[in-house]
């Protein structure tokens, strides 16, 4: 498949996998609550195996296809007004930050649970739980904005 081919569907196949993450997210709390921890364990390992296929993709695209070259909202959507682009820039950095956080939160969350340290799990989980849906959420509403707004 060509560059300009994956530059088209990539992103799609992108918010996707952040959306596919968000569910499971949100599928395995629900089990925790139910509790029906096979099934948490479940869709929590799905979501984490979801969420490195997602960026090791996106490292791909951005690498790979665009060459390290950004994508900047003003070169898509020139049209855009002041207020779309600040709304735009504040997800994308409160995303991109948060990001950074979930990653390694969700390694040693999924680590503590999987080790039977469950007090440490549950107390971290608190945090990572919120963290990492976030992330997966504003991942599809940054394609939204970037690729499918205008």
């Amino acid at each position: 498949m060509s560059p300009d081919e994956l530059k088209h569907w990539l992103p799609a196949v992108n918010a996707v996998l952040n959306g596919s993450s968000a569910v499971l997210l949100v599928l395995g709390y629900l089990a925790i609550k139910g509790r029906r921890v096979t099934i948490h364990k479940a869709c929590m390992l799905a979501a984490l195996v979801v969420s490195a296929v997602f960026l090791t993709s996106y490292l791909y695209f951005h690498f790979v296809v665009l060459e390290g070259k950004p994508t900047y909202f003003t070169e898509r959507w020139p049209q855009a007004s002041a207020s779309v682009r600040y709304l735009y820039y504040a997800i994308l950095g409160s995303h991109t930050l948060l990001a950074i956080a979930a990653a390694p939160l969700a390694l040693v969350t999924t680590y503590l649970g999987l080790r039977g340290r469950l007090a440490g799990h549950v107390r971290l989980a608190r945090w990572t739980l919120p963290i990492w849906l976030y992330v997966s959420l504003t991942g599809v509403a940054v394609y939204w904005m970037l690729y499918r707004l205008y």
